[in-house]
């Protein structure tokens, strides 16, 4: 597996990877609307979508989204986000999350980001344990709800140490 820059011709197989592992695991029965979010992410030319690749296997995306307004928890430049991890249902248990993370977090890092942040259901219990053991640590000021009855917790690295 090799973690790399996503091809263009690779955004909406990504986009669709996204949707279909947040389907099997249920994340978008309290807003189905965000689907249409998840398939678009890294496609209008903002933030760096990477992919997890076996061969011609698409196992896994991330994006990297640097500060922008409409920033979801990143508050300034200095701050960038991890939107859309996803890996697909069929390579989970393989180490696709934890490899896509830490060419995120390496990245952020070379563009002199200070702090990682990103948002996380409640019920992505596998998610969170991969983000705790990189070193992510939960930021309860930054929790934010998109739509009512939907509580995204906050994560956050410094990346300056």
């Amino acid at each position: 597996m090799i973690v790399r820059d996503a091809l263009p011709g690779e955004l909406e197989a990504a986009g669709d990877l996204r949707v279909t592992a947040f389907l099997a695991d249920g994340l978008l029965d309290a807003n189905p609307a965000y689907a249409t979010t998840l398939r678009a992410l890294g496609t209008g030319g903002r933030g760096e979508v990477l992919v997890a690749v076996d061969g011609d296997k698409l196992m896994g995306t991330i994006m990297l989204d640097s500060w922008h307004a409409g920033s979801e928890v990143a508050r300034g430049r200095e701050e960038a986000e991890i939107r859309g991890l996803a890996v697909a249902p069929e390579a989970r248990g393989r180490g696709v999350a934890t490899a896509l993370i830490r060419a995120v977090v390496d990245r952020a890092a070379r563009r002199g980001v200070r702090s990682l942040l990103l948002s996380t259901q409640p019920a992505m219990a596998s998610a969170r344990r991969v983000y705790a053991a990189e070193g992510f640590a939960r930021r309860p000021d930054l929790d934010w709800e998109p739509v009512p009855g939907l509580t995204l917790l906050a994560y956050g690295r410094d990346l300056t140490a």
